[in-house]
């Protein structure tokens, strides 16, 4: 199935009968949920880590749980399920997501080429709230924001902060849950020899998990779900189990009583064991990034119906347990396969390692996912991405990074080898992704909900007073592995930052070098250039105007084809561009000069088509824009452009105009084999335009749509701009290290752009530029 098509039956199915919701439902257990159900393998384990004790009286087991209880009941459940699934971008998720949402509702956005024909497109529009009252709060801000290039940035930074901490719980994530997992064998072994096969082991089954990411979750995912489920089963089976034989009344500890004894008791102690407290809602924000895949209603039930019920089993089982054992040898203390009865631990182990697999790979690919979302929006170098399943657009793999996670991973798993350090490292990235997500969100609820204020101020200081507690609790310990996520953080910002001021610089060099239309209209009917048969393709980002590379070209070489069309390939701030809106065509100056300008349209999630597909669709866009123009669509055909308007014209697929195509296998291209002996002759599909035969089409569009069949016939030539940045003399010497360096650095070990790559090479020409900015 095409990826195209299977966006939108995925965007079908999403209006759904019940039975798709619970199927949804049940599979978002493995893709979404695996994180946050191993949690219990490591609270209390990490809660306990010296901060606090336990005596005979069970009020800090009692209060433990007892925070626990509204930790998860507040954060993931009140706010996560009830409140942030609601600002999806359509259908959408995660704190990138967030921004885009801004972006559409405010001109917040700092993307260079944006125009106000994006604006008009269905997905731009979609879930709006219509427009708030001139003179009420809302349109003040937003005006605010609109006015103030400082506030722009920090919002920015704000969602590119928030995604570099994702990509901190992607490499601390699975390092604590596999180890926490293999941690079981401690049970079984003495001390000596468990300290020679836990890191080993840990390290073996990480190398695997990231081994696998290139086949893609698609080829073992029906085994995420029921793993997901066997495992919330067994840990709230066996949490009844410890209620009932150990302490049936440790129900109790759920009254908010126990949290205010346990802090009044415990002072500053109960305030550092915070940080592992927070550990129980590691996983609440994939909720919200894995929305892009189900749908609010099935991750909603399945979360109440059976994610949360089965935590709150485990804990207060856990908590029964060890209000009943106070004499456990302090190496084993709190942990969990100390509450599992003897003669389970051994499959409770195979299957807390599953487990922990699952919620692993759930964190590494939604780290792909939103590397890929910043790439596209110009926020991250570009890096190859490779689609791991032709019928969920979602699941990717992109190998530079799953090799890098992997080294982050084991540099953590080798050199803390202790959960207590890891989860304070993880604590930190969770509870920071948090408040980055509060901050977007109370900004959402103004500009985007039209709510009151003070409704945004209420949702900001409850929840942001919870993270901040946790906050505070977790960067306290920033000498005892909380500084792993700000050195990651800081690496990956500072990256973030410098490809995209860099692509600003560039995109501003390029809208001030542009050259005028006037100039092209002066050469006269002829252009006063040579015109060879063909089509010459000349890639540029700009979305009007012509750019200062084809006159650095036809200065040099004063010939080009005899039909030209300036391509501009872009993504906007939306998950999605429907087929039948993804070009915008239209003329640079009159008819007879055969120059057009196209701009393709993109969503953050969508799919460049390889070159053949692609070429298909944007001649047979031309022709049908043509076409469209013969019939009254454009009344200033013969105009040149003016004032950036074009049309939009869709796919081939997605069109009603009569436009044949039809694809033959006459050409053949030859390619040796690997034995030297003999050629294997290929055909290589052309496709070819019909013109139908219409009184309709007058005959100057009729020789147009000829002039274009007989050159698409020729074949294509790309020509593609390399550009070599430098800081103006004079600059700052901060801008001279950005620009000279790093932003050079960075183009020179980032991959070309998905288009360039799938350029045939004996078809590309590339003109280099020198740029100074």
């Amino acid at each position: 199935m095409d990826l195209e098509h299977g966006i939108l039956h995925n965007s079908a199915k999403r209006k759904e009968s019940w039975k798709t919701v619970l199927t949804l439902a049940y599979q978002s257990l493995g893709v979404v949920y695996g994180e946050i159900s191993t949690s219990p393998l490591y609270v209390y384990r990490n809660t306990f880590a010296g901060d606090i004790g336990h005596s005979e009286t069970n009020e800090e087991i009692y209060g433990v749980l007892s925070l626990v209880f509204w930790t998860l009941t507040l954060v993931p459940l009140l706010k996560y399920v009830f409140i942030v699934l609601k600002a999806d971008d359509n259908g959408e998720g995660g704190t990138f997501a967030l921004y885009s949402l801004l972006c559409r509702h405010a001109k917040v956005g700092l993307l260079p080429n944006c125009q106000l024909a994006d604006e008009e497109l269905s997905e731009y529009k979609k879930h709006t709230y219509g427009v708030a009252p001139e003179r009420s709060f809302p349109s003040r801000l937003k005006s605010l924001l609109e006015r103030h290039k400082v506030l722009q940035r920090i919002l920015l930074v704000l969602a590119l902060l928030g995604t570099c901490m994702v990509i901190g719980v992607g490499v601390l994530k699975p390092a604590i849950s596999v180890f926490s997992a293999v941690s079981g064998l401690e049970l079984s072994m003495s001390k000596e020899h468990h300290r020679y096969v836990e890191v080993p082991c840990a390290c073996i089954i990480i190398i695997g998990l990231f081994a696998l990411q290139r086949y893609g979750t698609h080829r073992v995912g029906f085994l995420f779900a029921p793993i997901v489920c066997i495992w919330l089963f067994c840990i709230s089976a066996i949490g009844i189990y410890n209620v009932f034989y150990w302490n049936p009344h440790v129900y109790q500890a759920l009254s908010p009583y126990y949290v205010f004894q346990f802090l009044r008791k415990t002072r500053r102690g109960g305030w550092m064991a915070l940080g592992g407290i927070l550990l129980c809602i590691t996983g609440s924000e994939a909720m919200f990034a894995g929305l892009g895949h189900f749908s609010q209603l099935s991750i909603k039930i399945a979360f109440t119906s059976l994610v949360y019920p089965s935590l709150i089993l485990a804990y207060m089982g856990q908590a029964a347990y060890f209000s009943r054992h106070h004499d456990v040898e302090q190496e084993y203390h709190f942990g969990f396969y100390v509450s599992v009865p003897e003669k389970l631990r051994w499959p409770v182990l195979v299957i807390a390692i599953l487990a922990a697999v699952v919620g692993s790979q759930s964190i590494i690919t939604g780290t792909f996912s939103i590397i890929r979302q910043c790439s596209a929006l110009s926020c991250f170098p570009r890096v190859k991405v490779v689609h791991t399943s032709s019928k969920i657009h979602g699941q990717v793999y992109i190998p530079e990074i799953n090799w890098l996670l992997m080294l982050l991973c084991l540099a953590v798993t080798i050199g803390f080898r202790d959960t207590k350090l890891m989860g304070n490292a993880s604590g930190l990235a969770v509870v920071s992704v948090m408040l980055v997500t509060s901050c977007l969100m109370s900004v959402v609820i103004v500009i985007c909900w039209h709510k009151n204020v003070l409704v945004a101020i209420g949702f900001v200081l409850f929840f942001g007073t919870i993270e901040v507690l946790f906050f505070s609790a977790s960067v306290i310990k920033f000498f005892e592995g909380a500084w792993v996520p700000v050195a990651l953080a800081f690496v990956f910002l500072t990256v973030m930052c410098v490809w995209h001021y860099g692509t600003l610089k560039k995109y501003e060099f390029d809208v001030q070098n542009k050259v005028s239309i006037s100039w092209l209209l002066s050469l006269g009917p002829s252009l006063g250039f040579a015109r060879v048969r063909g089509i010459g393709l000349v890639h540029t980002e700009l979305v009007s105007g012509i750019p200062a590379i084809f006159s650095h070209f036809v200065t040099n070489l004063p010939a080009f084809h005899q039909v030209l069309v300036f391509l501009c390939i872009k993504h906007v701030p939306v998950p999605h561009v429907r087929p039948e809106e993804r070009f915008l065509v239209g003329r640079v100056g009159p008819r007879d000069f055969r120059v057009y300008r196209c701009i393709v349209r993109y969503g953050y999630h969508d799919v460049h088509k390889d070159d053949n597909e692609f070429e298909k669709d944007l001649v047979c866009s031309i022709a049908k824009f043509i076409q469209a123009g013969s019939g009254g669509l454009n009344s200033s055909n013969d105009e040149p452009e003016k004032d950036g308007k074009m049309t939009v014209v869709g796919t081939c697929s997605s069109s009603s105009h009569p436009i044949l195509v039809s694809e033959h296998e006459n050409d053949v291209d030859l390619a040796e084999t690997s034995t030297k002996s003999h050629k294997v002759v290929q055909p290589k599909k052309r496709v070819r335009f019909v013109v139908p035969e219409s009184p309709k089409i007058d005959v100057g569009t009729m020789e147009e749509l000829k002039d274009l069949m007989e050159a698409r016939e020729v074949g294509l030539a790309y020509i593609i701009g390399q550009s070599y940045m430098r800081a103006k003399p004079g600059s700052s010497l901060l801008k001279k290290i950005v620009i000279n360096f790093g932003y050079e650095f960075l183009r020179k070990n980032s991959r070309e752009p998905s288009y360039v790559l799938s350029v045939p090479h004996a078809s590309s020409l590339e003109v280099g530029m020198m740029y100074q900015v």
